[in-house]
């Protein structure tokens, strides 16, 4: 990819790496700066039901707000694609993160979205209620975004459409309407130490139901460290694991 022209005095020859880690649909490159200030570029193809445009409204609104994400130094468009450069959160991911026990990260994950569904919805602009995300998942299926080979194990082999209906026979009868991230895996939350440095991969942080984060955290917890820390999540996030709604969000997820 070329990068956009207007940024090369930023890199001043530094190296430029890719980043593979989370499951992000854009491309994410790291600059390496000599002064220990990295930034990240992400880019994505302009197309329908483009993501970076939104998240860039995002981070900024956190930005306004003080709450630990990327800082946007710029926004742009050029050569067909959407690019967004933004500052380096300091520490590791809490995927990745060898120094830390499961019991901090467990800990760090709690408090962080503790933290953010804590921020009074009428201060958000961003609506992901169910309804919405319902449309765009119908979106994303008639316009054949979805990945079906990413399935989760006892969805591969299905098609979006029959999964999609099985998505709209069962919403759940209850919400409890904080702000969320959107998704809250492990690789979207930073530590530095054990110290929460930030959010990172905002793109569909929005008003929902706070079972949207808790059961993509869950998910992601059992995955990395092993499904008897999911348990010690709940009680440090301080909720009763509703089992319906982890497993309509975890479901409302192949979508994305």
């Amino acid at each position: 990819m070329d990068i956009p022209k207007k940024w090369y005095e930023f890199f001043d020859g530094a190296p430029i790496e890719r980043q593979t880690i989370g499951e992000s649909r854009a491309n994410v490159l790291r600059v390496r700066r000599g002064n220990g200030n990295d930034l990240f570029l992400k880019s994505e193809p302009i197309g329908v039901l483009n993501e970076l445009p939104g998240e860039v409204e995002r981070l900024r609104w956190l930005n306004h707000l003080n709450l630990p994400a990327p800082s946007v130094l710029d926004a742009t468009t050029e050569d067909s694609r959407h690019w967004l450069l933004m500052s380096a959160v300091p520490g590791h991911d809490l995927a990745s993160a060898t120094d830390l026990s499961p019991p901090q990260v467990i800990s760090i994950a709690a408090r962080a979205l503790r933290t953010l569904h804590q921020v009074p919805i009428a201060d958000c602009p961003f609506d992901h209620r169910l309804e919405q995300r319902l449309a765009v998942a119908q979106d994303r299926v008639n316009a054949g975004l979805v990945d079906e080979t990413d399935f989760d194990a006892e969805r591969l082999g299905r098609t979006a459409k029959d999964v999609l209906a099985e998505l709209l026979s069962k919403p759940p009868e209850t919400h409890d309407l904080v702000v969320t991230h959107g998704d809250a895996c492990l690789p979207n939350l930073m530590a530095q130490a054990d110290q929460f440095t930030g959010f990172i991969d905002c793109g569909r942080l929005g008003i929902s139901d706070r079972f949207q984060d808790l059961s993509l955290a869950a998910r992601s917890i059992e995955r990395n460290l092993g499904i008897a820390w999911v348990a010690p999540f709940f009680r440090e996030y301080g909720v009763v694991p509703d089992q319906r709604r982890l497993a309509f969000y975890g479901l409302l997820d192949e979508f994305f």
